[in-house]
């Protein structure tokens, strides 16, 4: 598995089409092959986290390259974020409790 954590502070005032934007991302994120999982945070001093999961190197890669999230990444330059990080991670190790 590949998580791409996705460290961000959006500009202020926040563009009226972030909130648009963000959710068709996520849509065709989800719609890609090989995804796993979107999960997303915001701290209390504005910080936003998004963890992104694909099966592999390739599904994420293809995520990464595809033409529309391509077009939001420059949108997202342009008007969004005042500043972001994103770090590409393997899962070295897994373990997991359920009640």
């Amino acid at each position: 598995m590949v998580v791409t954590v996705f460290r961000s502070r959006l500009r202020q005032p926040v563009h009226e089409d972030y909130g648009p934007t963000a959710d068709a991302m996520e849509k065709r994120a989800r719609a890609m092959p090989g995804f796993v999982d979107f999960k997303g945070f915001t701290a209390d001093d504005g910080e936003r986290v998004s963890l992104i999961a694909f099966e592999s190197t390739e599904a994420q890669r293809a995520w990464r390259d595809d033409p529309e999230h391509r077009a939001a990444q420059r949108r997202g330059r342009d008007d969004f974020y005042e500043t972001y990080t994103i770090q590409v991670c393997e899962l070295l190790d897994e373990r997991s409790f359920t009640r």
